[in-house]
């Protein structure tokens, strides 16, 4: 069996592209090969060399907000590991539609929240804010338009009296780490039937 191969693009820790890699072995029908990241310093980076995936960083602060120039050296890495899905996990870059045109319909984004609400930044926050009785998070399909495109999996949980953004955020990542691997063994199979936790 030839596996599908997945890339993925970080910012940060990186803690979700390890649930996500962690989770491809056995029978899974995918295999990570490419980490790639908008910060060489990313604590990601490591972690996926430790597992012995390749990696690869782009820095956008040199192209000082010309985000056609940047993505145009963040598709060289990606090209040349030639992925069938690309998966966003934290990473903090908006791209523009003519690069996420290129990859339509095989590119996976997690967001923390239940979309359609709060799509941008500060989701737990908000949710306390608007007094929801429920958060959690959702991974999509990524379109041109920010934290939209079809929905392919949400985790939901209570918000509780004593949640702050902070305990609020810890208690949605435990899910995150939960969906998007769910998630992304369904869309490897070629099944975008949503994944729905718990």
């Amino acid at each position: 069996m030839s596996h599908k191969r997945v890339a993925i693009l970080i910012s940060g820790g990186g803690s979700n592209m390890v649930s996500l890699v962690d989770s491809m072995v056995g029978d899974h029908p995918a295999r990570a090969c490419l980490i790639l990241s908008n910060d060489a310093e990313a604590g990601g980076l490591k972690r996926a060399a430790e597992r012995g995936i390749p990696t690869a960083a782009v820095d956008h602060r040199p192209f000082k907000g010309d985000r056609a120039a940047f993505e145009a050296e963040l598709l060289r890495p990606l090209e040349q590991a030639q992925p069938d899905i690309v998966c966003l996990a934290g990473f903090m870059r908006v791209l523009t539609g003519g690069f996420v045109s290129r990859f339509q319909g095989r590119m996976l984004n997690i967001h923390p929240s239940l979309l359609p609400k709060y799509k941008g930044l500060n989701t737990h926050a908000r949710a306390i804010e608007a007094g929801d009785a429920t958060h959690g998070c959702s991974v999509h399909e990524v379109t041109a338009a920010l934290d939209d495109g079809p929905i392919l999996g949400q985790a939901q949980l209570k918000i509780e009296a004593g949640d702050t953004a902070d305990t609020l955020a810890a208690r949605v990542l435990v899910w995150e780490h939960k969906l998007y691997p769910a998630v992304l063994r369904r869309f490897a199979n070629g099944d975008k039937t949503p994944v729905l936790l718990p």
